[in-house]
């Protein structure tokens, strides 16, 4: 028959070493968790404050959870209520809407292609004006 000890003894030993693994640096599932929820609340906190829209809050963290952004973002928003704070203003411009096209600056298109209030587009240095279109 075996003696029962040793195996008593191993699950001992992998018990204490599985306990100190937050002591060498693994994080559990729930800490992670913990952290990951803890981080999107201030993003969202972070967003009411900048006087950011909800919608853009998700669109410029789009890996963050939404629910907790949104709690974070309400949280902040009640806080500042309460408070008779005003936000910062946001020293990043709007994101741009899920599927728009990027505006181009008109300094930025080559003159043929600059077409002004709906005439026809005209090379530089062209020296008559251009008909409407009809």
């Amino acid at each position: 028959m075996r003696h029962p000890v040793p195996a008593i003894a191993f699950a001992l030993i992998a018990a204490g070493l599985l306990a100190g693994c937050d002591q060498l640096g693994i994080e559990s599932a729930s800490a992670t968790l913990a952290r990951t929820e803890a981080d999107a609340k201030a993003v969202g906190s972070a967003c009411r404050h900048a006087m950011r829209a909800i919608e853009d809050c998700y669109i410029l963290n789009p890996k963050a959870e939404k629910a907790a952004v949104y709690t974070g973002w309400r949280e902040m928003d009640e806080y500042m209520r309460e408070n008779k704070l005003e936000g910062v203003a946001p020293t990043e411009p709007r994101p741009a809407a899920p599927g728009a096209k990027p505006k181009v600056a008109k300094e930025d298109l080559p003159d043929e292609e600059i077409i002004d209030d709906g005439k026809k587009p005209q090379k530089a240095g062209a020296g008559h004006a251009a008909k409407p279109a009809h």
